[in-house]
């Protein structure tokens, strides 16, 4: 390998959303930087096979209100 154009590989310390911690190895930050996940495999509905909508804003109501009219006429 060339030296001087890799970024540094370090140990970080990974944050899971249940509160459960491990370390790894990462370029990101800088040694001993904490990394907190929003979504991991514990919590994502592709790996649990639960599906929930998360409504921000009513952003789910306002989709179905302007997309109401349209489908297929019986």
């Amino acid at each position: 390998m060339k030296s001087g154009i890799h970024p540094e590989y370090h140990e970080i310390t990974v944050i899971m959303t249940d509160g459960t911690q491990f370390k790894t190895r990462s370029c990101m930050g800088k040694a001993g930087d904490t990394l907190r996940l929003d979504i991991d495999p514990k919590s994502h509905p592709a790996w649990t096979g639960q599906q929930r909508i998360i409504d921000t804003g009513g952003q789910v109501a306002k989709f179905n209100k302007k997309f109401a009219g349209l489908g297929l006429k019986r």
